[in-house]
């Protein structure tokens, strides 16, 4: 059984925010104050998503290195979901099986896409439902296109 309730705030976002600081957990493990690089791995249009995005995450603490690899994982969801639309677009919804129509395998790859992309997305605050949950101090001179997946699956 999966834990119960709204995730809790990271203890980045809770400082900021004023939760008294005897519900701080003043023991949790910081991880290192580096920049945070893209993996190698991230095909182009998941670095473009990447390159737009992380910098809000950073410039909040949100986003560390000890996240890189979530955050690859949620960048190349959308990338993947948009190549596979790509796809579905161009063909039909149901094409030629063996047994007669089937239902278009894009279809299977498209929405496989869509699910690691709002898990991820969740633990990023990134989602509307999610972001109601988090308030976070913005620091100077954020652009507004850093703020949340505005544009990411579209």
């Amino acid at each position: 059984m999966g834990k119960r309730g709204p995730a809790p705030k990271p203890t980045s976002l809770r400082v900021p925010h004023g939760d008294r600081p005897d519900r701080i957990n003043t023991r949790e493990p910081v991880p290192p104050d580096a920049e945070v690089e893209p993996p190698d791995r991230l095909s182009d249009p998941a670095r473009a998503i990447r390159d737009r995005l992380a910098p809000g995450l950073v410039a909040r603490k949100v986003l560390t290195v000890r996240d890189a690899d979530a955050f690859a994982i949620l960048c190349q969801a959308p990338a993947r979901y948009r190549e596979a639309t790509t796809l579905l677009n161009s063909s039909a919804l149901l094409v030629q099986g063996s047994g007669g129509l089937v239902k278009n395998p894009v279809l299977a790859i498209q929405s496989e896409a869509e699910r690691p992309f709002l898990q991820f997305a969740a633990r990023f605050g990134m989602t509307p439902s999610d972001r109601r949950a988090v308030k976070a101090e913005v620091g100077g001179g954020l652009d507004q296109n850093h703020n949340g997946p505005d544009r990411l699956l579209g």
